[in-house]
């Protein structure tokens, strides 16, 4: 049995309507869950599953739902060389508040133009919640990804981020057609 925290307030998109989410968290795992109203769900992982890495993989979309990504996003986590990464914000600006508002909002850009394109062109999903990114993608286009947004984070101009990912774009495309770099 393995606990994980998430959210208070994303107790509710982990269940879904009338408990939809969570019975198909676990028709797709074969492993049952149980969440509070406190915001603690508990993976009853003792059953032997045909696949012993699915507690891993029910643990990421849990976190994925609980840092804000919609439940169908999350469900790409069950995939093969998919994978969630957590960038903390508190790491770049330390705790001051005001930054923290400023550098979210540098991430998501006008009307989100920001976060849409880092997800255009790495084919990785984005979203900021509270003081975290998190980001999920193929082991080949997540580091892409992650580094767009550790230069956002570290200072840099959009347009450099930007020039950066269309310069990433055609060996993001060599990998999707399925050919080793």
């Amino acid at each position: 049995m393995r606990s994980i925290r998430i959210p208070q307030d994303r107790v509710g998109t982990i269940i879904g309507t009338k408990g939809e989410t969570k019975k198909m968290i676990q028709n797709i795992s074969g492993i049952n869950i149980d969440v509070d109203t406190e915001g603690e769900v508990i993976i009853h992982d003792e059953v032997e599953t045909a696949d012993p890495l699915m507690a891993l993989k029910i643990i990421d979309v849990i976190k994925a739902i609980g840092r804000g990504f919609a439940p169908d996003r999350a469900m790409r986590l069950f995939d093969d060389d998919e994978y969630l990464e957590v960038v903390d914000l508190k790491e770049f600006v330390g705790g001051r508040n005001n930054q923290i508002s400023r550098i979210r909002g540098r991430l998501i850009g006008t009307g989100g133009k920001t976060r849409q394109i880092i997800e255009d062109l790495t084919g990785c999903y984005v979203t900021i919640y509270g003081n975290t990114v998190a980001l999920i993608g193929n082991s080949i286009s997540l580091p892409v990804a992650k580094h767009a947004v550790e230069l956002i984070l570290n200072g840099s101009e959009h347009a450099t981020v930007y020039h950066y990912l269309e310069s990433q774009r055609p060996r993001l495309r060599i990998a999707e057609m399925g050919f080793d770099l």
